[in-house]
């Protein structure tokens, strides 16, 4: 049985259809452009929220009562603060530092700088502490700019004798060593040396009082960091 493929009736075949570009009248085009741009906008608000940090300045290393504070002893630190309050309480990096910025308070390495823990050199009550320590009882690398404790380790005359200075309590905590001469410079041939530490006042008063407390006292100093 043959076909017919030329007979009148069948239908014939539907035209091609080409893809068109669409012109700019097209909405489908707009809306594209709106998402982009939301997508655009919405992305740097993200990341501003994100970085919202303020650079503050922090200390580089253990700083004690009556170190001088320079931006050479600074480091910055980004930090998010979520009180405007509480960024007041520190200097940032903008902050330009008095030439005379003193330590009130000993600030431990990486710390931030508080504005309440300096103070102009002239309105603090920091005094210059000389103490002999044996050459044993001190870190050989103890010098200017250290910070330290000191320790007696002896028995107080006085059992009722107040104050820190007994068993692992240090009679000075974190003080800056002012000046640290060799020990071919000061007491060679007795085998000890010499400190000067920078002691807040009422500090100093309270060591020279435990001090006296002790028949023969014996200084140790520990270096911290």
């Amino acid at each position: 049985m043959s076909r017919n493929l030329g007979s009148p009736g069948a239908a014939p075949p539907p035209p091609a259809v080409r893809a068109a570009t669409p012109g700019w009248r097209d909405p489908r085009l707009w809306i594209g452009v709106a998402i982009v741009a939301a997508s655009v906008v919405g992305g740097a608000r993200l990341l501003a929220a994100a970085d919202d940090t303020v650079s503050v300045w922090g200390v580089a290393t253990d700083m004690g009562a009556g170190d001088l504070v320079t931006e050479d002893d600074l480091v910055a630190h980004r930090v998010r603060f979520a009180d405007d309050a509480q960024l007041d309480r520190y200097f940032t990096s903008d902050d330009a530092l008095p030439a005379d910025l003193e330590l009130l308070r000993g600030v431990g390495e990486g710390e931030l700088l508080p504005r309440g823990a300096v103070g102009p050199a002239e309105q603090t009550d920091t005094l210059q502490v000389p103490i002999s320590v044996s050459a044993e009882r001190v870190p050989a690398s103890v010098g200017a700019g250290s910070v330290v404790d000191v320790f007696i380790v002896a028995r107080s005359t006085d059992p009722q004798a107040p104050g820190p200075g007994g068993p692992g309590e240090p009679a000075l905590q974190a003080v800056t060593v002012v000046a640290a001469p060799g020990l071919d410079d000061t007491f060679g041939a007795s085998g000890e040396r010499q400190l000067d530490l920078a002691v807040p006042e009422r500090d100093a008063q309270a060591f020279f009082e435990l001090l006296n407390s002790f028949d023969s006292p014996v200084l140790t100093v520990v270096r911290r960091g």
